[in-house]
C-alpha cells in the first residue's frame, strides 16, 4: 500500500499543565455562573479528569481578553517548548534537524506565531520553515498530519515537526450562559502535544503517513467555531454536529479507503478526535464500528478532556506507545470549523 516517497512519523509527545482537576472540581469551580444545568452536561460529557492551564481558583481573577490572552502565550510557549523537546529526544534528533515546523492553536493570537517565538528559545535554525495553521480548531491535528504528509512527499529528505497547542480553559466566558457555552465549558481540556516526521531519504521509524484526503462540508459555516470579540472566544457550537458527522463521514471515509483497496473491516486502529459523547457515538455508527473499536478515543476524553486539534495526537501518542502488529493499517479522523473533516491513512 505504502509507495516509495512515503513518509513515516518518527515520534509524537504530549505534554499537560500540572493542573489537574476532577470534573466535580470544574463543575463546583464554574457553578457561580454556569448554574445549575451545566451539572447536568458536565455529568454526560464522559469527561472525568482535565489538566488545566491555570489553577482553578485563578480564572475568576481574569479580567478580560487581554489577561487571558497574556497567561495563554506564557503557558503554551512552555508547553510548547517541553512537547517538542521530548519528541526529538524520543527521536533521537536535536532541534538543529528539523527542516519545517507547522504549528496549530485556535485557543490564542499571537504574532509571531507560536513556532516562530520558539526558534531562537530552542535552538531551531534561522532558515527553518514556518507554517502557523489559525483557524481549524478541532480538525488541525489531523490536518497538520496531512500537510506534513504532503510536505515530505516533496522534500524527502527533511524533516518536519507538527507542534499544536491547546489552553482551552482561558477561552472560558463567564458571562455567557448560552447552551454551547455550558457544553464546552464540561467538555474541553487543555495540552500541547509535538510530532516529528521523516521523509522516505530519512530512515524510518514508526508508521508510515501512506494518504491524506480533506473535506468541507456546504453550507456548514455556522455549525462550529468561534464568534470573537472583545472578550475574546466565544463558542459557536451546534447540535447539528453529530447530523453532519452521520450524513457524510461513512461515504467519505469508504470512499477514501476504497481508493486504497481497503474497506473499513481493515482497519486495525481507529485514532479519531474526542469530540464528545454524541459525536464520538455518530462517527461510530456512520462506520458501523464494534462496540470497543474507538476505546482510545474515549479513553482520551474520559482523561483528558476534549483537547481540540491536540486530540488525536494524544490518541496518535498511545497507538506509537503501544502498536498493533506489523502490516496493520489505522485511519485518524478529525473533524472541525468550516464544517470539515480531515482523514490520514497510516500502516505500521
Amino acid at each position: 500500500m505504502p509507495d516509495i516517497a512515503t513518509p513515516s512519523v518518527a515520534a509524537v509527545a504530549v505534554e499537560f499543565p500540572p493542573h489537574r482537576h476532577s470534573q466535580d472540581e470544574v463543575i463546583s469551580a464554574l457553578a457561580d455562573f454556569a448554574g445549575p444545568e451545566f451539572r447536568r452536561f458536565a455529568a454526560t460529557s464522559g469527561v472525568a479528569t482535565r489538566q488545566l492551564a491555570l489553577p482553578l481558583s485563578q480564572y475568576r481573577q481574569l479580567s478580560g481578553f487581554t489577561e487571558a490572552n497574556d497567561a495563554y502565550l506564557d503557558i503554551a510557549l512552555e508547553l510548547g517548548e517541553r512537547a517538542l523537546s521530548s519528541a526529538l529526544a524520543t527521536a533521537g534528533m536535536k532541534p538543529s534537524e528539523i527542516d519545517v515546523v507547522f504549528s496549530t492553536t485556535v485557543t490564542g493570537l499571537t504574532v509571531p506565531s507560536l513556532e516562530g517565538r520558539l526558534v531562537t528559545r530552542m535552538g531551531l535554525r534561522p532558515d527553518v520553515k514556518r507554517v502557523p495553521l489559525f483557524g481549524l480548531g478541532c480538525v488541525a491535528g489531523a490536518a497538520g498530519m496531512a500537510r506534513v504528509h504532503d510536505y515530505l512527499r516533496a522534500f524527502p529528505d527533511q524533516v518536519a515537526a507538527l507542534l499544536a497547542i491547546e489552553l482551552c480553559s482561558l477561552t472560558v466566558q463567564r458571562e455567557d450562559i448560552s447552551l454551547a457555552n455550558l457544553v464546552a465549558s464540561s467538555l474541553f481540556g487543555d495540552g500541547a502535544a509535538a510530532v516529528i516526521a521523516t521523509g522516505v531519504g530519512r530512515a524510518p521509524a514508526g508508521p508510515k503517513l501512506v494518504a491524506t484526503r480533506s473535506r468541507t462540508y456546504p453550507d456548514t459555516e455556522d455549525v462550529l467555531g468561534w464568534d470573537i470579540g472583545s472578550d475574546g472566544f466565544r463558542i459557536v457550537l451546534s447540535a447539528e454536529i453529530a447530523t453532519v458527522v452521520e450524513k457524510y463521514l461513512g461515504e467519505d471515509v469508504r470512499l477514501f479507503l476504497a481508493d486504497h483497496g481497503l474497506t473499513t473491516d481493515d482497519i486495525s486502529t481507529w485514532i479519531v478526535h474526542a469530540a464528545g459523547p454524541k459525536v464520538i457515538d455518530a462517527v461510530q455508527d456512520a462506520l458501523d464500528l464494534p462496540a470497543d473499536a474507538l476505546k482510545s478515543t474515549r479513553n482520551s476524553l474520559r482523561d483528558n478532556g476534549n483537547l481540540s486539534s491536540v486530540s488525536v495526537l494524544d490518541i496518535l501518542h498511545g497507538a506509537m506507545a503501544d502498536p498493533p502488529p506489523p502490516g496493520s493499517v489505522g485511519l485518524m479522523i478529525a473533524m472541525g470549523p468550516g464544517f470539515s473533516s480531515e482523514l490520514v491513512l497510516l500502516s505500521w
